[in-house]
């Protein structure tokens, strides 16, 4: 399990998980909306983590379709 700082000014590590790595962009924002949804936007403890480690993925997903598109 690899980490990534969540900015550079904060000691926050997110975990990443490699097989997040493998969904689209559209895939995890699903996935990350159907975690909202399901919980009525007041995220547990494990569900949050869930969904930092979401949103870490789905920005790179959203950056490497930017690349990809240049």
């Amino acid at each position: 399990m690899s980490v990534v700082s969540a900015t550079p000014y904060t000691l926050h590590m997110i975990p990443t998980r490699p097989d997040l790595a493998l969904r689209s962009a559209d895939q995890l924002n699903e996935r990350i909306r159907s975690l909202m949804l399901c919980s009525g936007g007041r995220l547990s403890a494990e569900q949050r983590a869930e969904y930092q480690v979401l949103v870490v993925a789905w920005a790179a997903a959203m950056r490497e379709d930017v690349v990809k598109a240049a």
